[in-house]
This record gives C-alpha cells, sequence and structure tokens, in this order.
C-alpha cells in the first residue's frame, strides 16, 4: 500500500507506518467531487509546484526550528492544533504538527488547498459544520471532527507553497484582526524560515562542488606542472600555489611580494620582462612571457601566461589571473637544435670539400675510368659510414670499437676471422671519427688488395691504448700486418697513402705513422682525446 492510498477501514497508509489524515473516506470519486477545480488549479499550478519541489523538504526530518513557530501559533490562536504544511499536488505534508501524530492528509481534502487558492490572506472557517465546501469533509464527519480553521499562507518566491494552520474540534468566534495579523507574521517566519534553509542547503552544495572543483583544478594543475596565482597590484601581494615559490627558488609560501619574483628573475630578462608586461596591459587584457630564473646551472627558463580581470576607474590593472610553468626541457631543446644546424651546415660545408679532394686526388693517381670509379665509390662509402654513424647520435661523437668494426668487417669472414681487434672503448670526435674512418677502410682495402689479406695465411692486428693523464690523454691506434707477401716500399705513394697521412690534418696534434715494413705494412695513428668515455662495453 503506498501513501495516500485508501486502507479498509478509510485511513491512509505511509509508507513510514505513521497514520494519515483521511479516516471516513469511501471512495475517490466521494473524494474528488468535494474538491472544486479552481482549487485544483491552484494547487496544480506548475510555477507553484516547481518551487515547492526545489526546497527539497517534502518528508525531511523533524525540525525544532518550525516545531517552535507551530507552538507559538497555537498559543497565540488558543487552540490545541496547530500545523505547518506543505501543499502537493497529491497530498499535503506536515513538516511541523503540534496536537496531532499524523504526518500527512489526501490534498483533496485538504482545508489548506482552499486557504491557497483564497489568495494572500488568511482563510477562516469558524464552524466547519456549517460550512458548505467543509460539511462533508471526511476531516469534519470523521474521528477528528474538525470544527474550527484558520490558515495563513506561506509565500516563498512569490508562490504559495503551504500554509501555517491551526484546528480546534470545537467551533469558534472569528478571530480579531490583531490575531490574523500574529499568525500571518508567523506564517511569513515560516516562509522565511524555509527560504533560509534552503539558502544554506545550496551553499552546502555549492560548497561541496567548490570543493570538488578545486580538487580537480588541483591534480590538473599538478599533473601539467602548473602553477597558478591571483596578483593584487594595490597591494603588491600575489596569493599562489606552493610551487610558484619553488619555480623561482623561494621559501615555500602560498603569499609572495611581487617585487620578489621580480629580483629572482635573471638580470638579463628583467627589462625584457618588464617592458613586455608593460606594454601587454596597457595594449590588451594578456600578458605572456618567457625568462630565466637566478642561481641555476644550466639556467632554468620559465613560461607565464596571465589575464587582467579587474581594473579601476582609470583603467589600470588592479587584480591579474595568472599561471607560471617550467619549459627548461624545451629551451634546452631549441638550443640543442640550433646547435645540431650550425654543426650540420659546418659538416656540409667539410663534406662537400672533402668529396671534392677525393674526387680531384682519386682521378690525378687512377691509370683508368674504371679504377677511378671503383676507388672513388669505395672511399665514398668510408665516408658515408662515418657520417651516419655521426648523424644517428646527433654529431656527438662515436665509440671507436664501434667505428673500428663497421670500416673493417667488409675485409673480414665471419667464418675465418683473420682481424684481431683490442682496445678499451672511448669516444671519438666527430672530425676524429670521420678521418679515421677514411684511414682504417684505405689501410684495409690495400691490405685485401696487395698486403696480408690478399693471401689466406695473412692476418692484421688492430689495437689501440691511451697514454698520458687526464686532460693530456692520448690516443695510439696501430695496425700491423703480418703472414701476407714480403713488402716493398713503393716506388711512388698513391692517393691511398696520401690519405692516410692527411685524413686526420683537421685533428689538432694528431700524428699518423705509415711504413711498408718487409714483413708487411706498419701504421700507427696518434691523436689527442677529450675526457669522455663512451657508454658502449
Amino acid at each position: 500500500m503506498v501513501p495516500g492510498e485508501a486502507a479498509g477501514d478509510g485511513r491512509t497508509e505511509p509508507q513510514d507506518g505513521k497514520r494519515h489524515l483521511g479516516t471516513g473516506v469511501n471512495s475517490k470519486a466521494e473524494i474528488g467531487a468535494s474538491f472544486p477545480a479552481g482549487v485544483a488549479l491552484a494547487v496544480n499550478a506548475e510555477e507553484r509546484l516547481a518551487v515547492l519541489h526545489g526546497l527539497e523538504m517534502l518528508d525531511t526530518a523533524a525540525d525544532p526550528d518550525f516545531d517552535r513557530i507551530t507552538g507559538l501559533a497555537a498559543t497565540a490562536m488558543q487552540v490545541p492544533i496547530a500545523l505547518v504544511t506543505l501543499v502537493d499536488s497529491k497530498r499535503q505534508w506536515f513538516k511541523s504538527c503540534v496536537g496531532l501524530d499524523e504526518s500527512e492528509t489526501a490534498t483533496d481534502i485538504s482545508f489548506c488547498a482552499h486557504a491557497i487558492a483564497a489568495g494572500d490572506e488568511p482563510m477562516v472557517v469558524a464552524d466547519a459544520t456549517t460550512d458548505p465546501r467543509f460539511v462533508a469533509n471526511p476531516l469534519v464527519t470523521g474521528k477528528h471532527h474538525i470544527r474550527f480553521y484558520t490558515g495563513a499562507p506561506m509565500i516563498v518566491a512569490g508562490a504559495r507553497i503551504g500554509t501555517l494552520c491551526v484546528l480546534d474540534r470545537k467551533p469558534h468566534a472569528y478571530p480579531s484582526g490583531a490575531r490574523l495579523d500574529q499568525l500571518k507574521a508567523l506564517a511569513a517566519l515560516a516562509a522565511s524560515l524555509f527560504t533560509l534553509k534552503d539558502a544554506t542547503r545550496s551553499g552546502a552544495i555549492a560548497e561541496a562542488a567548490l570543493v570538488r572543483e578545486e580538487k580537480r583544478r588541483a591534480i590538473a594543475l599538478d599533473a601539467a606542472s602548473l602553477a597558478s596565482w591571483a596578483w593584487d597590484i594595490r597591494t603588491d601581494m600575489i596569493e599562489c600555489d606552493v610551487r610558484m615559490s619553488e619555480l623561482f627558488n623561494l621559501p615555500r609560501s602560498t603569499r609572495l611580494r611581487a617585487r620578489d619574483i621580480l629580483k629572482a628573475i635573471d638580470p638579463r630578462d628583467v627589462y625584457q620582462t618588464e617592458t613586455r608586461f608593460r606594454d601587454a596591459l596597457t595594449g590588451s587584457d594578456d600578458y605572456f612571457g618567457e625568462y630565466r630564473v637566478n642561481g641555476f646551472h644550466p639556467p632554468r627558463w620559465l613560461g607565464t601566461r596571465g589575464r587582467v580581470i579587474e581594473r579601476d576607474g582609470d583603467g589600470k590593472p588592479t587584480l591579474i589571473f595568472g599561471v607560471n610553468y617550467d619549459i627548461t626541457e624545451r629551451k634546452l631543446g631549441d638550443e640543442r637544435q640550433r646547435l645540431l644546424l650550425r654543426e650540420l651546415n659546418h659538416r656540409v660545408k667539410n663534406t662537400l670539400a672533402t668529396v671534392q679532394a677525393l674526387a680531384t686526388q682519386t682521378v690525378r693517381h687512377a691509370r683508368q675510368p674504371s679504377e677511378f670509379l671503383e676507388a672513388f665509390s669505395a672511399r665514398l662509402q668510408a665516408l658515408g659510414i662515418a657520417h651516419g654513424l655521426l648523424s644517428d647520435r646527433e654529431w656527438r661523437g662515436i665509440g671507436i670499437r664501434e667505428l673500428v668494426q663497421i670500416e673493417t668487417r667488409p675485409f673480414d669472414t665471419a667464418e675465418q676471422p683473420r682481424m684481431t681487434i683490442s682496445g678499451v672503448d672511448l669516444l671519438l670526435s666527430p672530425d676524429q671519427a670521420v678521418g679515421l674512418g677514411l684511414i682504417l677502410h684505405e689501410l684495409a682495402s690495400n691490405a685485401l688488395q696487395y698486403g696480408s689479406l690478399s693471401v689466406a695465411s695473412g692476418k692484421v692486428d688492430l689495437d689501440w691504448k691511451t697514454l698520458g693523464r687526464k686532460g693530456n690523454r692520448r690516443l695510439v691506434l696501430t695496425w700491423r700486418e703480418s703472414g701476407g707477401p714480403e713488402v716493398a716500399p713503393p716506388e711512388r705513394h698513391g692517393f691511398g697513402s696520401i690519405l692516410i697521412r692527411r685524413s686526420l690534418a683537421k685533428v689538432i696534434s694528431s700524428e699518423v705513422t705509415h711504413e711498408f715494413r718487409r714483413e708487411g705494412v706498419f701504421a700507427e695513428i696518434s691523436m689527442p682525446l677529450e675526457d669522455l668515455r663512451s657508454d658502449g662495453p
């Protein structure tokens, strides 16, 4: 059985077990017949119901504030029963009740429904048994025997949501104007109380929503590594996240002075920052800037975005909101890119010069075109290998072991290796790598054509070591052939020999020894080393 549904004995049964007014009702047809169309129209007005439901007060817990009002109303009107009622379309619910233990009644037998339809002034029924509207009402004919009723509408947001009413089981004389004014004043107080409690509830909801939004904002700012701030220009104070002070290397705080922020900016960027800030604020509401922070090496770069929120009567900014964020990685990336572009331009020029020299010298020493094509192509390939490795490592250098293995691999076999390679891995500069790559190619190519690698019994020992101490170290690489044909010094030096001796000309303090010993070709390359080690084994 649902609230408002007629029970077998004529009562309505609520879900909470409390009894409902309505005893003696035999059928809904009988109830409907006693409910005038004008009253139904007023009760069911959409605007009124919207205000009532917006309060969200139906079926709420008892409230001592409203109980005090009903107690005052019962005392002022000298009656045993007083109610604060909220009239819905199907039922009338009692927010406060003095003198009854019921919680609600059906709207279509409600006296208060008539009071709402009657207007803003109190409605008085001195004796219900003589009033044609209520003479057959079950609240009159049933066990409660209601005779007297006076109800003053409670008006919230222009809508009569219910009444503060008083009742008695015996007739009364028509109340005096003073008493009706008292009841009307108490009804207005109850209406104000509804409004106040709704505002409190709405405020609590808004506050909870604000807390959730603040948490969401904090998570978003933290994820994006942003520091938000609000700058009151009149007081020179900045309200901010703790991250703001951390970005500027200041003591942790949520309140900073603008002048302290300015002092934390690198002196090289102060003038530009101030100029851009003034220009932005006089020309528009938005400000964008980038600057370095004092005390960091490499420098810490910050980006900032701000917007004027308030201006004074003269149009001068008074309040600015904004964020700061770390752009150091982006700036370092930009700088690396600029260096790479400069290095690339330099390398392209050097490469073109090297190719031109290779072509010129190869042509000069070639006996026929086919010999030129073969030698020139092989030398370009060796040059390309070194350049390819450097490009993969953004021209930061190459490990010597990797360079040696790649340059010599085409001249040896994995099944029967004849080249022994040994030495600790070291990092070569770009110029060292390009020059050494060309030398190794020429040595290996000559060994395969004329030297130890031209016969099955021949071999090559290739090793390197470092000499000297930190800050003055040198790489000494030795190429030693053995087991090959007997070697005799050539009558004239071809371009290969010249290339071996001159490939490291750009490496200051480098030395190349190239000897045609009887037992095999011997070469020793010596060059200064930077104090860096490769990441290889």
